[in-house]
Order: C-alpha cells, then structure tokens, then sequence
C-alpha cells in the first residue's frame, strides 16, 4: 500500500500550517460530510476565486509558489493555484501532491508562444487529491473569466473520483490541451529543475534571471506587463 503520509505534510511551499491556510480551508469545509464534498468545495475556490496570470509563473520569486502568499495575492498561475488547492486539502487531512506536466495548450495567444519561444509550456501543474482509494487529477488553472475570455473551453470540473484534466479538444472541435511530457508527482516543489529547465528552454526567461542575478529587478512588479491579464 502506498505511503501517503509524505502527502499530509507541510512545507516550505505546501504551508498548510500558516494560519490564513488552515482557516481558509476548515471555513470552506464547514458543513461538508465526506472528502468529496471538501474537495469540491476546495476546487472550485482555488478555481474561480484566483485570477490566472501565466506572466507570474518565474520561478526566482519563490514567494510565488507559496500556498499562503498566493491566497494573499489573489492570483495565480497553474503551479501555484495547484499547490494551494493540494496545501488546502491537507490541511483537512486529504492527501494531496503536484503533478508536473510539459503541456502545449493549442488555444494561448502567439504573443505568448512568442516570448516563450515555443508551443511547451514546461512544468505546467496539476494537484492530485487521494478520494476513494484513489488519485483524482484536478486542474483549477483557469478561473470562469479568464476561461471565457481566451476561449479555454470546456473548463475543468470538480466530478467524484474523476480526472479533470485539459480536454484534447475544445467545444469547437479545435486542438486544446496536449499533455507531451510526464514530469512526475511531488510533495514538494522542484523549484530547482524548473528553473533549470526554464533557462534551458526560454530565452526570454535566461534574459530575467540574469537581470534578477544583477540586482536590476528585485521582485516580480519591477518586470514591465508582468500583471497584464491579456496573453
């Protein structure tokens, strides 16, 4: 049988423990009879509560990846809204890890293909609850306006001991999320290989490290659109 208890615990990224985690997540569990019930409650939370902002996912701004900074931002990313969902149901004794993927999402405006370099979005993220004996993917990357503005659709739902993941089409037959790389389930972050990875693959982001490196930009507001909402 497999170990979970490395999937209770808090850490450095996963701060269930911080007060604002902890409460947020017994507040919205109030009233819920099974992990069902919590996650689902959880979910759609992280989902829709948190502005998604892919310009945020950078990976020197540790504070970022944080369960407890990201609830006091307000926004998010799919690594960071992952780990707040899973940080959330452990703090109500769900199991729950970070999955990592290398995804092409075929719907993202060119102007973003274009400053990454590439179709790949590396490290993209999902969380993993563990209801009914069971690992559930979980996707709540896209918030409903973000969803209906850049036409990411059908967004991702909370159903009972199913997948949610990207569908591989949209509603209008289009190409729309094409999982090409398994980078495996984690306690905790990897912040290290991805940013790793991150300065191996985008040139734009080898560009900000070396800035950051300099003392030019000290956290993610001195980078220019970095809070723009458009891709």
């Amino acid at each position: 049988m497999e170990d979970l208890e490395q999937y209770l615990q808090p850490n450095e990224f996963f701060d269930f423990n911080a007060p604002k985690v902890k409460q947020k997540a017994i507040e919205l569990t109030e009233g819920c009879e099974t992990d069902n019930e919590k996650a689902r409650a959880l979910f759609y939370y992280v989902r829709d509560e948190f502005k998604y902002n892919a310009h945020l996912f950078i990976p020197m701004f540790k504070k970022m990846f944080i369960a407890s900074e990201v609830i006091e931002s307000g926004r998010g990313f799919c690594v960071s809204k992952s780990i707040l969902l899973a940080s959330l149901a452990r703090a109500v004794n769900i199991p729950a890890r970070l999955h990592l993927w290398d995804l092409i999402n075929h719907l993202i405006s060119p102007k973003l293909v274009k400053m990454m370099g590439t179709w790949t979005m590396h490290f993209h993220g999902h969380s993993e609850l563990y209801l009914n004996n069971k690992w559930v993917k979980l996707t709540p990357s896209f918030d409903k306006g973000t969803a209906t503005k850049a036409g990411f659709l059908p967004m991702c739902e909370f159903v009972d001991s199913e997948d949610s993941l990207f569908p591989p089409f949209d509603l209008n037959g289009k190409p729309f999320g094409e999982y090409v790389f398994d980078r495996g389930v984690h306690a905790d972050l990897p912040l290290e290989d991805i940013s790793r990875v991150f300065q191996e693959k985008y040139a734009g982001f080898k560009m900000l490290a070396k800035l950051y490196e300099s003392g030019q930009i000290k956290s993610i507001e001195d980078i220019p659109r970095i809070n723009s909402p458009k891709y």
